[in-house]
């Protein structure tokens, strides 16, 4: 590469930085997380299955990959060049998606170090169509032997933001080239890193110990240590390459040299086999683009799994990680290939300690912790930063407060076996309690959680276009897809989404091909509808707004209203849109037909929000207890919709002869709404399989009418057994709705729940193996 330095001139990053007035710009780091792991059973013995088949292709998943063994998943979050905050965001929703995908009686290990293994005979290397990826795999088994590999840890990939790194670049005056100084940059980084991870290791270091069946290896059969350490992974017993294997930092020409070399001469099998504690990445697959294209990030390998956090890597250490990272930009020295190797030196030294000992290197560490407060004070980091920096200036004076030691406490209260088993039933139930919720993405409409989370599961790779308009790009290999709320995609035009928010034209259209619909009236003025109350005074009537989704602004009189409850019913909806829908009230039962790509895929009986008395408490006190049910929230944030105790609530009460401080029998219904929606409380309940097909046939024959792929049609049907004809229709039409709801057929009150989100993606993605609800 032209215009190359290698070592020996010393960058002076920190003058450049100060002088240039660059903090804010320094610290905007992208970030990405690898967390290995293993799935145990319940008495944390290794879990012989297979990768749960609903997770996509194994080998190429961008995001849940499996590594060694089919019992070994890894975790691989995109690299977020915002904050912490997103990175942390995908490495909660990962978990959850894969530990929800495992079968009922798995868990995730929690540590590093293996739980325990059977003989090695028995380890299953991983099971793909890729042939290559298995014969890697053999070779490193019969090289290094299966019980290594079951070694876990966290990789953390770090880079500067291109703007920093090009406005740093830009005040220098030592390298006439970007990619040679962006170069220079991450090396000094690398080589200050390893002169210096020991400080890492030494307080979060968090493998004291190992399992007996960990060291009955043929290949490394070793004696284990008669102490408690540090860090196993990062002493002599850990998973390393053999003496022979060194590949230099002194510049990017000389590490891809070498690394191709070893190749050549067979000391390592692959590069991918080159198992530094920090290697340069580029932008391609093999060390030569880096020749061509410089390097892109730098990914940290000697980072043990925490325990203590239910995604091995907690939100302080990353804080910690970044600065320290920073730091060592910072620092004026660059570390020569004599300093590396005395830093891998104390490293092993440091890993190799008692717990509970002081490090040798405690002067050196709070050196080190002064320039990171340097860094922390130039750029104003947030108080969990800072925290985190005292936490560990505690840890260096007191090595009772680092990992490996707070491990060691638990530990002898029980077992390594007991305390694992233990954190791994608790982090499994935190990621079970409520599986209609993708946990770091909980702020987005359920639908779309929902859609994502089967995305992630399937190997579809997820970006946002504006998370706040829940807008997601959706692709696989060249084919891009864009989704907004859920399921409004291309393959519905914006005119069939007008006309299904337009109720009067939908129906009028849907009338107009045979299809039966309701009578009514439409009126844009309080005072034009008011002046038609005689029409409606002794009619089972619904006022609703024109244009409606979830059921917002309807209310529904069976048996006629007196002229003060339909002023305020009108008052409710217009208050939702300008025109209001008066419409005859069709006796019998509302269902929800969901039909995607012209299928009908789930059918919904909607209760109307309700409760049933117990003769002892008010209907305010059954409210509050049915709204402790797990599976209701707030604002579409739940499968079924908190009930309220407001203005629409207390005219259906009324209408009852109720109050919200009246006691019901035992056993008596007592309902809060008229209208059935899920979205203002009501109950859910499938029965796709019960309905006759006729049914199913006029939905579906509905959208070819609107020329609609996803939508939500309401039908009145009296008896679902009894088939629809032409002469005799079964059904009135209520409404077709765009966007419907997808979480109230996945999570049902009763029945069998149906994940339509797969029938979205199957339908967007056709080339991937169908996968049904």
């Amino acid at each position: 590469m032209t215009g190359e330095i290698k070592v020996g001139k010393v960058m002076k990053m920190q003058a450049l930085i100060t002088q240039n007035n660059l903090g804010r710009e320094f610290q905007r780091c992208c970030l990405g997380i690898e967390r290995e792991s293993l799935r145990v059973q319940e008495d944390a013995t290794l879990a012989l299955t297979k990768v749960p088949s609903s997770i996509g292709p194994r080998a190429s998943h961008p995001y849940l990959l499996t590594d060694f063994s089919e019992s070994q998943p890894e975790f691989v979050t995109p690299p977020s060049c915002s904050c912490l905050d997103r990175t942390f965001d995908w490495l909660a929703a990962l978990h959850d998606v894969y530990i929800q995908a495992m079968n009922a009686d798995e868990y995730l290990w929690p540590f590093s170090m293996p739980c325990l293994l059977p003989d090695e005979a028995d380890i299953p290397i991983i099971d793909v169509p890729e042939q290559e990826e298995i014969a890697y795999r053999e070779y490193l088994a019969n090289h290094y032997g299966k019980k290594l590999q079951m070694i876990s840890g966290i990789h953390f990939n770090f880079s500067f933001s291109e703007q920093f790194v090009t406005r740093l670049f830009e005040e220098q005056t030592e390298y006439s080239e970007l990619i040679s100084f962006k170069n220079a940059l991450y090396l000094k980084l690398t080589r200050n890193f390893l002169r210096y991870h020991w400080l890492i290791t030494y307080v979060y270091g968090a493998s004291p110990v190992a399992d007996e069946s960990f060291y009955t290896s043929k290949k490394h059969g070793q004696t284990p240590p008669d102490q408690y350490v540090r860090s196993l992974r990062n002493s002599s017993y850990g998973y390393n390459n053999f003496s022979d294997v060194r590949v230099p930092l002194t510049s990017v020409a000389d590490y891809s040299t070498v690394i191709q070399q070893l190749v050549k001469d067979k000391k390592i099998s692959e590069e991918r086999e080159y198992y530094g504690n920090a290697r340069l990445k580029g932008h391609g697959k093999y060390t030569k683009d880096l020749m061509e294209r410089g390097i892109k990030y730098v990914e940290f390998r000697s980072i043990d799994v925490n325990p203590f956090d239910q995604f091995g890597l907690s939100r302080q250490q990353a804080e910690f990680f970044r600065l320290f990272f920073m730091m060592l930009v910072w620092l004026d020295e660059d570390a020569s290939e004599a300093d590396i190797e005395r830093g891998m030196t104390m490293n092993e030294q440091v890993a190799s300690e008692h717990p509970f000992a002081e490090t040798a290197f405690q002067a050196e560490g709070l050196h080190l912790l002064e320039k990171m407060i340097e860094v922390a004070e130039f750029v104003e980091a947030n108080d969990k930063a800072q925290a985190e920096i005292a936490f560990v200036q505690s840890a260096l004076m007191d090595p009772t407060k680092t990992y490996a030691a707070q491990i060691v406490h638990e530990i002898e209260k029980s077992s390594y076996i007991e305390f694992g088993q233990l954190l791994a039933q608790k982090y499994k139930q935190l990621s079970t309690a409520e599986p209609y919720r993708l946990r770091g993405f909980d702020d987005l409409e359920m639908s779309t959680q929902l859609l994502m989370s089967d995305a992630i599961e399937r190997g579809i790779r997820v970006e946002f276009i504006d998370r706040q308009d829940q807008l997601l790009k959706l692709s696989v290999a060249d084919h891009i897809e864009y989704v907004r709320n859920g399921n409004m995609t291309r393959l519905d035009s914006t005119i069939s989404h007008f006309l299904m928010s337009n109720k009067t034209a939908t129906k009028r259209i849907l009338a107009r091909a045979g299809f039966k619909v309701p009578g009514g009236a439409e009126y844009r003025s309080l005072t034009e509808a008011m002046a038609n109350y005689p029409r409606f005074a002794d009619k089972p009537t619904v006022i609703k707004p024109k244009s409606t989704n979830y059921g917002v602004g309807i209310s529904i009189f069976k048996q006629g209203m007196s002229e003060s409850s339909y002023k305020e019913a009108l008052e409710i909806a217009l208050a939702e849109d300008e025109t209001v829908l008066i419409e005859d009230y069709i006796a019998g039962t509302e269902y929800r037909f969901l039909v995607i790509g012209g299928v009908c895929r789930a059918v919904l009986l909607r209760q109307p929000a309700n409760v049933i008395g117990d003769g002892k408490r008010t209907v305010a006190e059954l409210i509050a207890a049915k709204n402790q049910d797990p599976l209701r929230g707030e604002e579409h944030r739940a499968p079924l919709t908190k009930i309220e105790c407001g203005q629409i609530e207390r005219m259906v009460l009324k209408e009852q002869g109720l109050t919200f401080e009246s006691i019901p029998g035992k056993d008596q219904r007592v309902l809060l709404r008229a209208n059935t929606n899920i979205s203002t409380g009501g109950d859910s309940i499938d029965v796709t399989d019960d309905v006759d097909p006729s049914y199913k046939r006029i939905a579906e024959a509905m959208t070819r009418t609107i020329d609609v792929q996803i939508t939500g049609i309401d039908l009145i049907i009296p008896d679902i057994k009894q088939p629809s004809t032409h002469m005799k229709p079964g059904y009135t039409l209520i409404e077709m709705n765009y966007n419907p709801a997808m979480n109230m057929h996945a999570y049902v009150y009763k029945g069998k729940g149906r994940r339509v989100t797969q029938d979205v993606l199957n339908l967007l993605f056709p080339e991937l193996p169908k996968r049904r609800n």
